[in-house]
């Protein structure tokens, strides 16, 4: 039997890394982590930030190989999934480049026959500020609200098809966990994963 998916999306600081936490933690099954930030440990510099590439067309050079590391990334969902165990991965799918990519779809067409939960995971964006303030990781902390932020929030939520949406601005990550684990005992159809692949 497969192993279940989940699949987290959002913009950084929106919470992400937490709830995947929080998954591992509380739900039961063995649930391994194969999200973007464990994606990017294993790149070569030349390649980062990979599928970390941040909307409005940053790096056009970057950009040939980012469809192939998603790819890349979801047969290795699928491959882990196919052995038994269950997957969380926290992602900031979007489409904002140089040139429409198409990766989402591609990708919801990686998990044809798979258990796959899309989750959208929103923050309001004074939330993400205050966390991005108060834990800059090599940013400039300050008032206002950058235009890399500002276009993250705008651009990972598009088409905006989930089977389940949190909002981490009012739920911890233990609460959206137990929303997520409700959530997998009632698995929607269609999943917004076939919807996504016939796009």
């Amino acid at each position: 039997m497969s192993g279940r998916i989940v699949i987290l999306n959002g913009a950084p600081r929106a919470g992400k890394s937490s709830i995947a936490r929080a998954v591992q933690d509380s739900l039961p099954g063995h649930w391994i982590n194969l999200g973007v930030d464990a994606q990017n440990a294993m790149l070569p510099e030349a390649l980062l930030p990979g599928i970390g590439l941040r909307p409005g067309g940053e790096r056009p050079d970057l950009e040939p190989f980012v469809p192939g590391l998603y790819l890349a990334l979801y047969d290795a969902i699928a491959a882990h999934a196919l052995q038994g165990f269950d997957i969380v991965a926290d992602l900031g799918h979007h489409d904002h480049y140089s040139r429409p990519l198409d990766i989402l779809p591609a990708c919801a067409r990686r998990m044809a026959g798979l258990a796959v939960l899309f989750v959208g995971v929103r923050c309001p964006i004074e939330t993400i500020m205050a966390r991005r303030n108060a834990d800059p990781q090599g940013y400039v902390a300050g008032p206002g609200v950058p235009d890399p932020v500002r276009h993250w929030q705008e651009a990972v939520h598009v088409p905006g098809l989930y089977d389940l949406d949190l909002n981490t601005g009012a739920l911890s990550p233990e609460a959206c966990a137990s929303a997520i684990g409700t959530a997998l005992a009632q698995p929607p159809e269609p999943s917004a994963f076939e919807r996504l692949a016939r796009l």
